[in-house]
C-alpha cells in the first residue's frame, strides 16, 4: 500500500449533560483509534518502498467549538496530533503525512440541517469532491507533511 487515507467518523450528538462514558469511548475508537492502527498497519510496506503518502481527514472541530460535542472535537484534535506525530517521524523515510480539515461538507450529517448555511461566508457547504481535491494535492506534494489543510468556506482562517 502506497496510499493511505484516513476518513473514518463517527458523530454522536447529545447534549454535554448527557454524554456518556461510552459515546465518548467510541466517538475515540473510531475517529482516533483507527487512524492509528490503520497507519501502523500500512507502516512497514510504505518504510520498505522509502515512499508512502498518508491524509487523515479532521475536522473543524478540531480547532473551534463545532456543533457536535467536545469528545468529537478532542477526537479530531487527537487526528491532527497524530499527523504531526507521524510525520516528524517518517518524513527522513519518504513518507508524507498531513491531514484535511472539512467544516459543513454537503454529507449524509449535515442533511437536514440547511440553516447551518448561513454560518458559511461562501454561502454553501463544501462538496465531497472539494475535500476529495485538497487530499489529492497533499498525495502529489513531496515536500508537504505534517500540515493540516483547513477546508471551512472562509468561516476559520489558519
Amino acid at each position: 500500500m502506497d496510499i493511505l487515507v484516513n476518513n473514518a467518523g463517527i458523530a454522536i450528538t447529545r447534549g454535554v449533560d448527557d454524554l456518556t462514558e461510552a459515546d465518548f469511548d467510541s466517538t475515540i475508537a473510531v475517529n482516533l483509534k483507527s487512524v492509528f492502527l490503520c497507519t501502523q498497519a500500512v507502516l512497514p510496506a510504505m518504510r520498505a518502498r522509502q515512499w508512502g503518502r498518508i491524509v487523515n481527514i479532521s475536522s473543524g472541530a478540531a480547532r473551534g467549538a463545532g456543533a457536535i460535542g467536545p469528545h468529537y472535537n478532542a477526537s479530531k484534535a487527537g487526528v491532527e496530533g497524530l499527523t504531526r506525530g507521524y510525520a516528524a517521524r517518517l518524513v527522513k523515510e519518504g513518507i508524507t503525512v498531513n491531514a484535511v480539515a472539512p467544516s459543513l461538507i454537503e454529507t449524509d450529517m449535515m442533511k437536514g440541517q440547511p440553516n447551518l448555511v448561513g454560518r458559511i461566508p461562501l454561502g454553501r457547504f463544501g462538496t465531497a469532491d472539494e475535500v476529495a481535491q485538497a487530499v489529492m494535492m497533499l498525495i502529489g506534494n513531496a515536500y508537504m507533511t505534517g500540515q493540516t489543510v483547513a477546508m471551512s468556506g472562509g468561516m476559520a482562517f489558519n
